[in-house]
């Protein structure tokens, strides 16, 4: 027998369905490839191990599962006492901005909790970022998120931020409605990927305008919409980044109608406490962004209410 294919058996087994066990695999993969091993599994033994609705396992599948539960439900124990009890890597996604600028002093907290940490970094977009927790190579991505998570996904909501529009400073443009107002609007349009939140939500609201207007250009992150902004490139979509001064040959125009756009964490399975920490480091983070205290820029002001936010699918027993 596969024995992968016998670890995703066990999952639905303990777990009452393939919805719900999906949630609980403590690694990436979609419901369509459970369904879809398991069912090479039925195939293999000439037996069906569970009927789907209502979930009940058949004397088959009572029969292996008693077999394999003692062996998938310790696992977790015997890596814990193999380790000694310490925890040796954590594998962590974000842009190059936040990995950069906010994320060095989190990890120098962590690190006092967890001496001889193993960290791995990945950058990407939100929609590169989505990919590697999915596929299990990242174990926490910190970025751009939607306000619902993907099934099998914890969510964590960290700050809430309004878009903004970038223009050079020579544009004559000073307004939003001066752009919508136009019967077609020439400048290129510089955004982060079209499949990714922010993007979205900007065209989402352009379309209840009636304003036709998509990109030309996409990048990787907000520096890059600053970047090719001030290099005459183009319009830019972006969102105020925290503590930080936009490029003095740049000008920020607000978009107070647009949907903003959710900073926060993401995770898959159970929240082991390595990353337990990281959310209460992430969270003590976000709320010292959000102190008036906070070196004034020239960006709007970020909103202070959705700071720590708990989405739907926070993990029970995650910080509040």
């Amino acid at each position: 027998m596969n024995i992968h294919h016998l670890e995703l058996f066990y999952y639905v087994a303990r777990h009452g369905g393939i919805m719900s066990a999906v949630r609980h695999i403590p690694y990436g993969i979609q419901q369509p490839a459970v369904s879809g091993q398991v069912a090479q599994l039925e195939e293999h033994l000439g037996v069906t191990l569970f009927r789907r609705r209502p979930f009940a396992l058949t004397p088959a599948g009572e029969r292996l599962f008693n077999f394999i539960q003692p062996f998938f439900s310790r696992l977790e124990t015997i890596e814990s006492d193999l380790q000694g009890g310490r925890v040796r890597q954590v594998r962590i996604g974000a842009s190059t901005l936040i990995l950069r600028e906010h994320l060095p002093k989190l990890f120098q907290g962590v690190r006092k909790k967890f001496p001889g940490l193993k960290i791995t970094l990945r950058e990407g977009s939100p929609v590169q970022l989505e990919h590697l927790l999915q596929e299990g190579q990242v174990d926490l991505i910190v970025t751009l998120i939607e306000k619902k998570a993907p099934p099998g996904v914890h969510s964590l909501s960290l700050l809430e931020l309004p878009l903004v529009l970038l223009v050079e400073k020579s544009s004559r443009y000073t307004s939003a409605e001066q752009l919508w107002q136009r019967d077609k609007i020439e400048e290129p349009l510089i955004c982060l990927p079209q499949g990714g939140p922010l993007c979205q939500n900007f065209l989402a609201r352009l379309n209840e305008l009636g304003v036709e207007w998509f990109p030309s250009m996409e990048v990787t992150s907000v520096d890059l919409v600053e970047t090719y902004v001030a290099n005459g490139l183009g319009i830019g979509v972006s969102v105020p980044v925290p503590q930080k001064v936009p490029p003095a040959n740049i000008r920020v125009i607000p978009l107070p109608d647009f949907p903003p756009v959710i900073v926060g964490a993401h995770w898959r399975g159970r929240t082991t406490p390595v990353v337990q920490v990281f959310l209460e480091e992430l969270q003590s983070l976000a709320k010292r962004l959000t102190e008036p205290a906070a070196p004034a820029t020239s960006w709007p002001r970020l909103p202070l209410g959705n700071s720590g936010r708990r989405a739907s699918r926070m993990t029970p027993g995650a910080p509040p």
